[in-house]
């Protein structure tokens, strides 16, 4: 694939992965394009941890799960995350960002915009959805082949300091290189999140992991090769509309959107 092409067609994988495990060759390839990733003086203040081990995928895919439940159930996730809901194809158009909400249970689907609401909340209770999200998300981190830790070298991570952006930027830029090469390898990526919205929960899995002290863990994701056809989640949403360029970007100054020819 052209590189081009194959940056615009970038994903994220909602779904399952086949069971195959994850060749080692492409495994240490992925860990070529991080490490040609650019960073402050060439400091390179990322590191990785591959996990294949079942019983250790089993343990961060538990964690997972629970706490997917855990944030559903007490309506964190949705109260922290609402601004991004969008309930129309018009919505969608009209803003370009955030998530349309395009695949609910079959008893959610007639009051779809409600369904985040407080009212809809106690709803999703009744009908045990926090249960069943927490199940699926659960099951999609334990058949996952490969799990891929991203953490920071504390000796330039340094959270307040100009190193600290420069640490984060780099790994942001490492992890991106990674996310556009699965791809061309027939692969998927996914951030493995809801462990990082609950202190003890991330703690569990920095344990799991034994991350010594002076390294940060600062996210955890899930990869593995693509099936032909990808059942969706229980509730599931697209995200593939951008911004307009006079929505993002400026001419000059900040003050002159910058414009595109309209076909």
């Amino acid at each position: 694939m052209n590189l081009l092409d194959g940056m615009l067609a970038r994903r994220t994988t909602n779904g399952p992965f086949r069971p195959d495990p994850v060749s080692r060759e492409h495994q240490h390839l992925l860990m070529r394009v991080a490490q040609a990733a650019p960073s402050h003086f060439n400091s390179q203040p990322w590191r990785f941890v591959l996990v294949e081990n079942p019983q250790t995928v089993a343990e961060v895919a538990r964690i997972s799960g629970e706490s997917m439940t855990e944030l559903i159930d007490a309506g964190v996730f949705f109260e922290r995350y609402r601004r991004y809901f969008r309930f129309t194809e018009a919505e969608m158009n009209a803003r370009r960002d955030g998530i349309h909400i395009d695949h609910l249970p079959g008893p959610l689907r007639p009051f779809t915009r409600q369904v985040f609401s407080d009212a809809g909340l106690r709803v999703m209770r009744q009908l045990g959805v926090p249960k069943k999200l927490g199940e699926d998300n659960r099951r999609l981190v334990a058949g996952s082949p490969l799990l891929l830790a991203a953490l920071l070298d504390r000796a330039e991570y340094r959270p307040g300091e100009l190193s600290g952006f420069y640490s984060a930027f780099g790994l942001g830029a490492a992890v991106e290189n990674i996310w556009n090469a699965v791809g061309e390898l027939g692969m998927g990526i996914q951030f493995v999140s809801t462990p990082m919205e609950i202190p003890r929960q991330w703690q569990a899995i920095r344990e799991l992991l034994r991350v010594p002290d002076d390294l940060e863990l600062m996210a955890v994701y899930r990869l593995g090769y693509l099936p032909e056809d990808q059942k969706r989640p229980t509730i599931d949403w697209s995200s593939r509309h951008r911004k307009r360029l006079e929505q993002f970007v400026s001419r000059e100054t900040c003050d002159v959107p910058e414009t595109e020819a309209r076909e």
